[in-house]
């Protein structure tokens, strides 16, 4: 049976202007796409091709202040070799979307939902592409990094900023020691005095 990592220097042979070759830390392989407008054709043939029969995941990190902003990640399970093989992808600001992968597996749709309602990245193909998690005329993405830890008010009075004073995520910077800078240390709460 082949490695994840013979799995993936496969997707590379297949896709050489389209990959970085694989990289393997602690165990785990990575593959990343280069041309986020390729990555449906990359997991088809992961699939079909190499019998990654399982989408465990698709997640989405902001890296504020980089370009490209947005980085993609599949995680993905063969059940015959068996092992784990994760794919990368990055999209900018500008026009933040990507080809949906529905079609390849069923299982990205909620996946994918969720991203575009947390971070706004659109998957273009999805079959019912609409907020999950937030209503529907809600503006802003929760998961961005230039999202405020307490919120924002939203147009429709259905969101307020959350109250921080001594919240579980304020700390108090410029102390010597996390002790020191964390809020329940000082004994302060989390209601609003």
């Amino acid at each position: 049976m082949p490695s994840a990592l013979e799995l993936a220097q496969k997707i590379c042979r297949r896709f050489p202007d389209l990959t970085t070759p694989p990289v393997e830390f602690r165990g785990e392989v990575t593959v990343c796409v280069t041309k986020a407008a390729s990555i449906a054709d990359v997991m088809q043939y992961a699939k079909s091709g190499l019998g990654f029969d399982m989408l465990l995941d698709i997640t989405s990190v902001d890296n504020m202040g980089s370009d490209p902003r947005f980085e993609i990640v599949y995680h993905l399970y063969s059940f015959a070799s068996p092992g784990y093989l994760r794919i990368k992808t990055c999209i900018g600001e500008e026009i933040p979307e990507l080809p949906s992968i529905t079609n390849v597996w069923k299982a990205a749709d909620w996946h994918e939902r969720e991203i575009y309602d947390m971070m706004g990245i659109r998957f273009i193909g999805h079959p019912d592409l609409r907020r999950i998690l937030m209503w529907d005329s809600y503006p802003y993405h929760p998961l961005r990094k230039d999202f405020p830890l307490a919120g924002m008010s939203s147009p429709d009075s259905r969101a307020k900023p959350a109250p921080l004073a001594g919240g579980p995520f304020v700390t108090s910077p410029g102390e010597k020691t996390a002790v020191e800078r964390e809020p329940r240390a000082k004994g302060e709460t989390d209601s609003v005095v």
